[in-house]
């Protein structure tokens, strides 16, 4: 056997066997289970509210046990039987960013969350654990599913939110699924909807890597018609009925746009092929969001819109932190003792495994910013600034897509980090 040929039969025993692996454990099924997180600084709490299964799986069939960023969660399924972890993955939660605040040392709050599985052919354990800024498990709820309950209602096999495919993968057996879903637009604005999806996903796959892996992503577009145009704002006293609730002013900060209707945006969903989530937002309004393995929430019709939903979908796809920070608003999220899970930034507590092969030797730390448009996108080092913090948190590159949104492109340290995540989910 020569070497071409037992590389392609490597490859070709080692799909076998992911293949094997799933359906040993899993059918293609989706197991929803619906979380509400709740407390405050001091106590957290994980309560199981619903469970759901839904036709057809639309993760990951390899890697099962493997989660390719940390996050600050992470949800576990173990077998009953053997407890053998048999699924992983990780998550953000805005539940979680709202602990960094002040509000959160008063009472507490609680807050939907949903997480997608495969359905298991047999009982499993399923274990949430949510993380705090310091990367160290706070709380953890552990609950057991067995797949013929007949309390698991089936959803999503009738009544299906209609939507349009925008584009579809090479191969939608091992593929990344993403669903745009509409928010504040009318039935009679469906059209505007369906071009806004469309300028959505030319931005992103504009940007590398995205542009090169395009066959890797299949896209729909969810028709979620809402009954009055626009969104909430708060700070104005204005409330508008829409179909996921979405609304400015989270966290009291004005241009921070999310929905707190986690249990309804998967209702919207279910049934349709979907695991990332972009939400647009008919206004003209800055704003928007993104939270890993959660989703995205983008406005559409600001000057901004495209550099914004692609900076958002860096978030939510690929974990990355923001890279900016300003005088006026300094968010606690990174203690400059402890590194940051995010490939993007460093405290340099433990730098080692990031980027630090692309800096040159004799580099200054921090290194000082230029004015030479070549250098801003070249020069890979330790710049200071970022994660929301002036002081002790370090950056690759002067400028990103995470940094500002006059920059053009992903720097070459994100779009490393998204190159691992798409080859993670589709090699």
């Amino acid at each position: 056997m020569n070497r071409l040929t037992t590389i392609i039969f490597a490859i070709i025993v080692t799909l076998g066997c992911s293949a094997q692996e799933f359906n040993k454990y899993f059918i293609d099924r989706t197991l929803r289970l619906d979380y509400i997180f709740s407390g405050n600084k001091a106590r957290q709490e994980i309560s199981l509210a619903n469970v759901y299964s839904m036709p057809r799986w639309y993760g990951k069939k390899q890697k099962l046990g493997e989660t390719p960023v940390e996050g600050n969660g992470q949800i576990t399924v173990r077998q009953h039987k053997s407890d053998n972890i048999i699924y992983k993955n990780s998550f953000s939660t805005l539940f979680q960013e709202w602990l960094t605040y002040d509000d959160a040392a008063g009472p507490g709050k609680a807050f939907e969350n949903v997480f997608l599985i495969p359905m298991p052919k047999d009982t499993v354990d399923i274990t949430v654990t949510l993380n705090n800024n310091r990367r160290q498990p706070v709380v953890s709820y552990t609950h057991t599913v067995i797949p013929t309950d007949i309390l698991i209602r089936h959803i999503g096999e009738k009544n299906v939110t209609p939507y349009t495919t925008l584009q579809t993968a090479a191969d939608t057996s091992k593929c990344i699924h993403i669903a745009f879903v509409a928010e504040g637009y009318t039935d009679s604005e469906m059209d505007t909807y369906i071009n806004d999806a469309n300028a959505a996903t030319e931005a992103i796959f504009s940007h590398e890597p995205f542009k090169s892996s395009r066959d890797r992503f299949n896209i729909i577009a969810i028709k979620s018609a809402s009954g009055e145009s626009g969104t909430s704002e708060p700070s104005k006293d204005l409330w508008k009925n829409t179909a996921l609730g979405s609304h400015f002013d989270t966290f009291y900060s004005n241009r921070y746009l999310t929905t707190l209707n986690l249990f309804r945006l998967h209702d919207v969903l279910a049934g349709t092929p979907y695991e990332h989530i972009i939400i647009l937002v008919n206004t003209d309004e800055y704003g928007g969001g993104g939270i890993l393995n959660s989703y995205v929430l983008s406005m559409t019709h600001h000057p901004m819109f495209k550099p914004v939903v692609t900076h958002e979908f860096g978030h939510s796809f690929g974990g990355l932190a923001d890279e900016y920070a300003y005088d006026n608003e300094q968010i606690p999220m990174y203690p400059h003792d402890v590194e940051p899970w995010e490939p993007n930034i460093t405290t340099l507590k433990n730098f080692k495994g990031k980027w630090e092969n692309l800096i040159e030797q004799g580099t200054a730390v921090p290194t000082p910013e230029s004015n030479d448009p070549e250098t801003i996108n070249s020069k890979v080092g330790l710049f200071e600034g970022a994660g929301y913090s002036m002081k002790g948190v370090y950056r690759g590159m002067q400028d990103c897509r995470m940094r500002t949104n006059e920059n053009p492109e992903f720097c070459i340290i994100c779009r490393n980090a998204l190159q691992r995540l798409i080859d993670f989910y589709t090699k």
